[in-house]
């Protein structure tokens, strides 16, 4: 058996083969699993707890399935910080806080979403303090169902605009931040998602021989690392 970790599904109305392909994994390969870990952006948006749009109840109710057999472990990204105890009793997932360290075969092993790391994007990093303010949090889910969706979709679109003027090694992790996290949390792996760009990093810290795993989106296709007591991968997986 094998430990599964995922991220970057934003899953939406626009991309239904996705969230069937989210259900499918969920009853195939994440039931025979240890357990299942997904590290952020699960969602496209997430509203708060109170307005869970229907596109996404089919994925859900797949969840809570699954976390009857399996354990499964939820962690915010950028697009979905506002799930609350009503998504975890709905799911069935347990949140973890950013960032959380497990212990994976062994390995003491931190996990986060990815973006804290991407220090270079200095506007990035001053929206997402914004955001993540407990009162404008409460602000925003004081909003009717319908301020909530025109800021969501506002929001949506300047990001899109400004992610294409970018530079693309600005959008990606800070190596400096990357080995701060390492040290301030004293482990020497680490996974994440946010970028978009799998991959296994290995590498050299203080003298100690050390990872970072970074997981896949689900654009194109299903991206999953697949941990056992052997080896981690990463794997694709088809529409």
């Amino acid at each position: 058996m094998a430990t599964l970790f995922i991220s970057d599904l934003h899953l939406s109305d626009e991309r239904p083969e996705i969230t069937r392909l989210f259900i499918d994994f969920l009853q195939q390969r994440a039931s025979r699993a240890e357990a299942l870990y997904i590290l952020g952006d699960l969602f496209e948006v997430w509203l708060g707890d109170d307005m869970i749009l229907p596109d996404y109840r089919a994925a859900i109710d797949a969840m809570h399935t699954l976390s009857r057999q399996v354990p499964l472990y939820v962690m915010y990204g950028n697009r979905d910080f506002l799930m609350r105890e009503e998504f975890c009793r709905l799911s069935g997932a347990e949140l973890l806080p950013e960032p959380s360290t497990i212990d994976l075969y062994g390995t003491p092993t931190l996990l986060l979403h990815g973006d804290t790391l991407c220090t270079d994007d200095q506007p990035y990093q001053e929206f997402r303090r914004m955001v993540r303010d407990p009162q404008w949090q409460e602000a925003l889910l004081a909003k009717s169902p319908q301020e909530r969706l025109a800021l969501a979709r506002q929001y949506r679109e300047t990001s899109k605009l400004e992610t294409g003027t970018k530079d693309e090694a600005i959008m990606d992790v800070n190596a400096g931040a990357v080995e701060q996290m390492l040290r301030d949390h004293n482990v020497v792996q680490m996974i994440h998602g946010h970028t978009h760009r799998p991959a296994i990093h290995e590498f050299e810290l203080d003298g100690q021989p050390t990872r970072r795993i970074v997981l896949g989106d689900w654009y194109e296709q299903g991206s999953v690392l697949v941990c056992d007591a052997s080896s981690c991968r990463l794997e694709g997986l088809p529409l």
